[in-house]
């Protein structure tokens, strides 16, 4: 268990004796809970010649080899491969440790029993999004619905959230990890919160509606769904006054979508809005945040919770643990989860400046930070735009560029073959929508001399749509993620041309 030290002291760490607990507190979890009770680093564990006591420093880490998502997916061997990743306690080894007795001993054998049931019982489970490959569900006990009320908690005090105001949350109602996260993090913090569950349970109107009655100081959402909710509330001349915070998580957040989303809320009648990006992912069961800021003041970094877990930044080609400050991919390792653990998962997302423990500049606290853009390995493709070669595509880059662009409202990039036909040439389609209604003059233009200057790209055709269009093209409302990237190539490219249609991915 985390120490009080740690625990109530998160927002104030020294950097050298924190580091320092975790190493004891990594020690402690791995010989109490990870080997003795998950398959897959028992077996792990015992083919590198390891035991707990090896590993007694953040620094020891570098014995573990690391996990990736290839790991947790079933095989025709073992379809239920994801299952080994579970911590199954044996009644009888914990029957034995003098911690259980002793319990025992002052509050009776049937509370021991409820107790532990209640922390190492799984009755809750997330599942990643499956765009990269299969879903993989992620299994809780109570003891990490606590840490989820935990962990969101903190994004709620860190955005200065008070328990008077009203919060509503519009991530999708699904297995996915934003949604219940924001839903604890209401319910740690006693703050009225509405989940409408999104667009597929409520559509955009019906969050509207949710907005305009409740009048929150806070909206919690993805932030493509939330330009369509506000910028059909434009469209409308409604008037929603007070809204103070934007939460936004679930994709990336560049600086024009901050600045697009500022703007719409002035529109709107709250012009003082500020706006938090979060970070996380489904194999971490936590989610970290910045502070809120205002729409063109550079984003601080997300602040780490160094009592729930540890990142490392690694050198994506030699798995090198890098020093502060200097990007790569970021790794994780959880101090105190049960249910589905990984150790050293290798998340496929680059950090652009790494780890800093410097002050926060915006609200001075003194805790870890990942800093820079936050990039996925996945979205780095290789287009055959040419007969000859290839085109390498960051389409994390060049999201970022279309959203900058301040005459761009909704935008979709598609990929097609020419002709439709698996053995031609890729097609690269732009399709997009003015941020404001009929400005349509220049923005095919632009569109066009940013692909080409920027990304050496000139898109086979740009196509104009009405914001209503746009919805409709993006799925808003019916996918769990608005289609802002899609895919139209034929699956028979990824296997008759080697390298056109697979992404990038990093060595284990």
């Amino acid at each position: 268990m985390p120490t009080p030290r740690c625990t109530h002291h998160w927002q104030d760490l020294d950097r050298d004796s924190t580091i320092a607990w975790q190493g004891q507190q990594l020690h402690r979890y791995l010989r109490d809970c990870v080997l003795p009770f998950s398959l897959h680093y028992q077996r792990l564990f015992k083919e590198r010649g390891l035991t707990a006591a090896d590993i007694r420093s953040v620094a020891d880490l570098s014995k573990i080899p690391f996990t990736t998502k290839e790991d947790l997916l079933p095989t025709k061997e073992n379809p239920k491969r994801t299952l080994d990743f579970v911590l199954k306690p044996d009644p009888k080894v914990l029957s034995r440790r003098l911690s259980v007795i002793l319990w025992a001993l002052r509050h009776g054998r049937e509370q021991v029993r409820d107790e532990l049931d209640h922390e190492w019982r799984p009755v809750f489970m997330t599942s990643t999004t499956g765009r990269s490959s299969e879903p993989v569900p992620f299994l809780y006990t109570q003891h990490d619905i606590a840490r989820l009320g935990l962990g969101g908690g903190r994004i709620v005090e860190i955005g200065g959230v008070r328990s008077e105001e009203r919060m509503v949350n519009m991530f999708p109602f699904a297995p996915h990890l934003a949604f219940w996260y924001m839903y604890y993090a209401g319910m740690d913090r006693n703050i009225f919160a509405l989940a409408t569950g999104g667009g597929k349970v409520m559509g955009t109107e019906g969050n509207l509606r949710a907005v305009v009655k409740l009048k929150p100081q806070v909206i919690v959402a993805m932030p493509t769904f939330l330009y369509h909710v506000l910028q059909q509330a434009v469209e409308q001349n409604l008037k929603l006054e007070g809204i103070r915070l934007l939460v936004l998580g679930g994709d990336k957040v560049p600086d024009g979508t901050r600045r697009k989303l500022g703007d719409l809320c002035k529109k709107l009648g709250s012009p003082d809005v500020q706006i938090m990006a979060t970070y996380g992912f489904t194999e971490c069961k936590l989610a970290w945040t910045e502070c809120p800021i205002t729409p063109g003041t550079p984003p601080p970094g997300y602040h780490l919770y160094a009592d729930q877990g540890i990142i490392e930044i690694i050198n994506p080609e030699t798995g090198e643990v890098m020093p502060d400050g200097q990007g790569g991919e970021i790794v994780w390792t959880p101090l105190d989860q049960r249910g589905t653990v990984v150790l050293r998962y290798r998340t496929g997302d680059r950090c652009e400046n790494g780890i800093t423990w410097d002050p926060c500049p915006c609200c001075g606290r003194r805790m870890p930070r990942l800093v820079g853009k936050i990039s996925r390995v996945s979205d780095v493709h290789s287009l055959r735009f040419q007969k000859v070669k290839g085109t390498i595509v960051d389409f994390n880059e060049l999201e970022r560029a279309l959203d900058d662009l301040p005459e761009l409202g909704a935008w979709q990039i598609e990929l097609r073959k020419a002709h439709d036909d698996p053995l031609d040439l890729d097609e690269l389609n732009v399709h997009v929508s003015p941020a404001t209604s009929g400005n349509t003059a220049g923005i095919e233009k632009n569109v066009r001399e940013l692909l080409h200057a920027h990304f050496e790209l000139t898109p086979n055709k740009i196509v104009t749509h009405t914001e209503e269009e746009m919805r409709t093209l993006q799925k808003v409302g019916v996918a769990l993620k608005e289609q802002k990237v899609v895919d139209n190539r034929s699956k028979a490219s990824a296997t008759e041309r080697s390298g056109t249609a697979e992404p990038f991915r990093p060595k284990p």
